[in-house]
């Protein structure tokens, strides 16, 4: 009898995301940085030597699924504890069983703990003298940065995992291997439109719970024994929106949602944001377009601007959707109001064309290092000019090779604080002319 037959039989009213739960490493689907042959977690489970660790990632990633594997795959026994749930009271029979088992039974404990960030630090505690002595292997799974929310004397004997959302080919896995599980209930021809199942692996937001329990929905909604892609839209309560993230419009969706925030249109770059947002796009993929957009449309005309962003990257990662959305709009809306200037990323292409044409020209004795006496002997860093000792700290002296002396690649603008800078350079420059004509 094969795992779909088996979990299809004892089915009863079991949903179907707890049915197709793993049972061995090999069929875990996705985190292969972790799980891919040769990495360590992967060698830890197949060596029994896995010591107490802590699961962090989002819902639906497979943080007790993996606990369960690794059960199976260590022999170990098995207690799951819910940290919502459960007292203290619980955690010390568990752990009593546990030196029982090991006394008598040679058998390790394996205790899962879900949402360890539920219990309090001083709570937390009460699994120290355990994981200290060896008494239970604890692995403990949490939605939020362990960093913050677990004890810090339990973080320090523990190794903390990163499960990342599952990618879309991934939940497609998933969900093609639970059709032959569904066929076992009461549908023994059902069929899914690829249309149907793109769009579950696209809208479940890398979570198999959700993914497998909307294709249960479906499942019993469909007629002809066919889930249809509007069944599928019925059974996720969302409609699919034209935005393939490995075709056309996808690229049309970020295009419309940068050059909006180019020109200055707050209100049309929220739209392509919610747009983005609402198809499933990775948050951190938007941002990563945000902070260039921050240093090649605004530059120096607001400094603040890479700053505010690279803010609402530490947001999103930390907060995650859907609330990182209000995040990623007040940078979105900060970034479409800001003044532009595109000075800074023409500046760094024509320097770089300059010095693939020219090759690398020699650098001007009196800015060289002298750090030996020969070097000195050569006239390295002779007549350097230390600017601080100049009035406004500024030295009229050559610091680009004498090939190209009076180069200019960086063109400030008047827009935004690029004004000032503007103004300064242009003094600075005059300045320069008069001090070195003399």
């Amino acid at each position: 009898m094969d795992l779909f037959e088996q979990t299809a039989q004892n089915s009863g009213n079991t949903p179907l995301a707890e049915r197709m739960r793993p049972q061995i490493l090999d069929e875990v689907v996705g985190q292969q940085h972790l799980l891919g042959q040769g990495k360590l977690l992967r060698q830890l489970i197949e060596s029994d030597q896995l010591a107490s660790i802590i699961f962090w990632g989002p819902p639906g990633t497979g943080k007790t699924t993996l606990g369960r594997v690794i059960a199976n795959c260590t022999k170990s026994r098995f207690v799951f504890f819910s940290a919502v749930l459960g007292s203290i009271k619980e955690v010390r029979e568990i752990v009593a069983e546990a030196k029982q088992q090991r006394a008598y039974h040679a058998r390790k404990t394996l205790l899962f703990v879900d949402e360890i960030h539920r219990f309090n630090k001083a709570q937390q505690d009460a699994f120290l003298p355990a994981v200290e002595k060896g008494e239970i292997t604890l692995i403990g799974a949490t939605t939020e940065n362990p960093s913050f929310e677990v004890n810090s004397a339990l973080l320090s004997r523990s190794r903390v995992f990163v499960l990342e959302p599952l990618a879309p080919p991934d939940l497609k896995i998933l969900l093609q291997r639970a059709i032959p599980a569904q066929q076992g209930l009461n549908k023994p021809n059902l069929q899914i439109e690829e249309a149907a199942l793109n769009f579950f692996a696209d809208q479940a937001g890398g979570d198999a719970r959700i993914a497998l329990g909307a294709l249960e929905v479906a499942a019993s909604a469909a007629q002809d024994d066919s889930i249809s892609l509007e069944t599928a839209q019925e059974a996720m309560q969302k409609k699919a929106l034209l935005y393939d993230k490995g075709a056309e419009e996808h690229y049309n969706v970020i295009s419309a949602f940068i050059k909006s925030m180019r020109g200055s249109d707050p209100d049309a770059a929220l739209y392509w944001l919610a747009r983005m947002l609402e198809a499933g796009e990775a948050p951190l993929f938007i941002v990563r377009r945000m902070v260039i957009f921050a240093s090649e449309d605004i530059g120096n005309a607001d400094p603040r601007a890479l700053q505010i962003v690279l803010a609402v990257q530490q947001a999103v990662h930390f907060v995650g959707l859907p609330e990182a959305r209000i995040n990623l709009a007040q940078g979105v809306t900060y970034l479409a109001t800001a003044p532009k200037s595109n000075a800074s990323y023409l500046g760094i292409d024509e320097a770089l064309a300059e010095v693939r044409k020219s090759g690398a020209l020699p650098v001007p004795k009196h800015i060289r290092n002298a750090p030996t006496t020969l070097m000195k002997q050569l006239d390295y860093g002779t007549g350097y000019k230390y600017a601080h000792n100049y009035q406004d700290g500024f030295a009229a002296q050559m610091h680009l090779p004498e090939q190209i002396s009076g180069r200019v690649f960086y063109r400030s603008s008047n827009h935004g604080y690029e004004k000032i800078i503007t103004e300064r350079m242009d003094r600075l420059r005059n300045r320069s002319v008069k001090e070195t004509s003399k």
